[in-house]
């Protein structure tokens, strides 16, 4: 039985031993050269304005949640409608309770009135 482990014992090992030979390559090979620019915070090129603790204001929530909302049902639904006919009745109700949680996500944003851009 532990046989049937060892070619799995020896990829995890190969795995490993090239992560790490990567990693000290790469320590080795690259200097570490520190410039301003490459010690801030955020490395966008930007000097940041204010502090980096500030809260984030309720739009970048909500756009969060359009994203969930639009985006996972897009992702979850296409390969479902492919197979829909294959699948039956059980799917399908698992389906709609999936569609009708997100429908109550995407009301709660209207209601908040995150869908308004101005």
């Amino acid at each position: 039985m532990s046989g049937a482990y060892l070619p799995f014992l020896l990829l995890l090992g190969i795995s490993i031993v090239n992560a790490l030979g990567m990693v000290v390559t790469s320590h080795i090979l690259n200097p570490r050269r520190d410039t301003p620019q490459k010690l801030m915070p955020y490395e966008s090129g930007m000097i940041p304005l204010g502090s980096t603790r500030h809260r984030f204001s309720v739009k970048f929530y909500m756009v969060a949640i359009s994203f969930i909302v639009f985006d996972l049902e897009t992702i979850f639904l296409i390969p479902w409608a492919v197979q829909m006919r294959d699948l039956g009745w059980g799917p399908f109700v698992a389906v709609l309770l999936f569609v009708g949680v997100l429908a109550a996500g995407l009301v709660y944003e209207w209601k908040k009135g995150g869908l308004e851009w101005v």
